[in-house]
């Protein structure tokens, strides 16, 4: 175990277990594992099939009309979350390299999910403010940096009893060190975490799958 981090967060044996009694993986979503891992760095920011099994149940509980995803990548999480969506709902997906652009247009047109997902390419800090949905999931897995102001900026996009996801809250069990790390990261993603707990228009926990998941509920 590193000095700087605590990880895995569970036993090795237990989740290789929860891995197994999970519901069999896409075809066209294990192809776009195997692409990712071929074709963009840092392959493992990718949700895969545990996280993306967990987004997508909870989009087709909902039935969302509209939701919004912070960073996009190569487009999984977008994907599951966008199974759930009802029959005029549309997911708004917001992906800061330009570079990604051709491959997640054609990779939505693949999936015949085209009329359902809005790609964004530029900053979310901008775009965020232009979007008039008032948003029944929310979907945060972009630069950690930025956690809490984009807490600031969801929130009241959240409609009430709509949910918010954010992913890497954990950050490979840094912010339960202590003393805690005090890198830019790391205390940006423990700010993040003290907002929505402190928050009176939530209710939350976080789930130890992968690198942390919080899940809040606009009250």
């Amino acid at each position: 175990m590193s000095e700087k981090q605590i990880f895995p967060f569970i036993d090795q044996r237990v989740e290789n277990y929860c891995q197994t009694y999970l519901s069999k993986e896409d075809e066209n979503l294990r192809e776009l594992n195997d692409k990712t891992n071929l074709l963009f760095p840092r392959p493992h920011m990718i949700s895969g099939n545990w996280q993306g099994n967990f987004l997508s149940l909870i989009s087709k509980i909902i039935c969302p009309k509209h939701i919004l995803e912070l960073g996009t990548f190569s487009g999984y999480s977008a994907l599951c979350l966008a199974k759930g969506l009802s029959t005029e709902g549309k997911l708004h997906t917001i992906e800061k390299d330009e570079e990604y652009r051709e491959f997640l247009l054609e990779l939505f047109k693949e999936n015949k999910v085209d009329d359902k997902i809005q790609l964004h390419i530029g900053a979310a800090l901008d775009i965020i403010p232009t979007l008039e949905e008032e948003f029944d999931i929310i979907f945060i897995d972009a630069d950690k940096a930025n956690y809490p102001v984009y807490y600031d900026l969801c929130i009241e996009k959240l409609r009430k009893g709509g949910l918010m996801i954010a992913d890497n809250v954990l950050w490979y069990g840094k912010i339960a060190l202590e003393p805690m790390p005090k890198d830019k990261l790391t205390v940006a993603i423990n700010n993040f975490n003290q907002k929505i707990t402190e928050d009176k228009r939530m209710e939350n926990l976080i789930i130890p799958i992968r690198d942390g998941l919080m899940i809040g509920r606009k009250i």
